[in-house]
């Protein structure tokens, strides 16, 4: 049996990355400097230096969208390549909500597809675990990638597609 999946974001050639926004720790006095660009085989790369000067430490790209119900699915499925550190990806029920919930994946330097269950995904804001249940998986209005490793590194992560199953 065909399992049904949605295409949230498909980056390609063609991609606008303007669609994403992108949140340096400057936002809180940092040097941290990332940025997303579109490479010639149509992948978002999202790449830069995170710093830890200042109370800095994170580089974060996110992608609004029209609010869409998801009670169907249950995972997130994302294609992508790292360079072996560790992300978080993060999504949104409400575009009024402060809170986003976030779930850790460790990168390989091969192209892999993760799979990241929305009862997985824990309720966080500004880096902080909050005691809220962790995400339910009613409605979707935003996606996000954040890397905030606790270390001054540079960092490349390739991305494919985000889909929903």
């Amino acid at each position: 049996m065909m399992r049904e999946e949605v295409t949230i974001f498909d980056f390609n050639k063609t991609s606008n990355r303007k669609q994403w926004d992108l949140v340096n720790d400057e936002v809180m006095g940092g040097i941290s400097m990332g940025l997303l660009q579109i490479d010639d085989d149509g992948n978002g790369v999202f790449s830069g230096h995170v710093s830890l000067e200042n109370n800095g430490g994170f580089c974060l790209i996110k992608h609004d969208i029209n609010r869409i119900s998801v009670e169907k699915y249950s995972s997130f499925v994302i294609k992508l390549k790292g360079d072996g550190k560790k992300y978080a990806f993060r999504c949104k029920s409400g575009e009024h909500q402060r809170h986003t919930y976030s779930c850790s994946f460790k990168t390989t330097k091969d192209w892999q597809t993760i799979q990241i269950p929305f009862k997985e995904m824990e309720a966080v804001f500004r880096g902080d675990n909050l005691e809220l249940p962790n995400y339910h998986g009613d409605f979707l209005a935003q996606i996000a990638f954040i890397i905030k490793n606790g270390v001054a590194e540079d960092f490349t992560l390739k991305i494919d597609s985000i889909k929903i199953v």
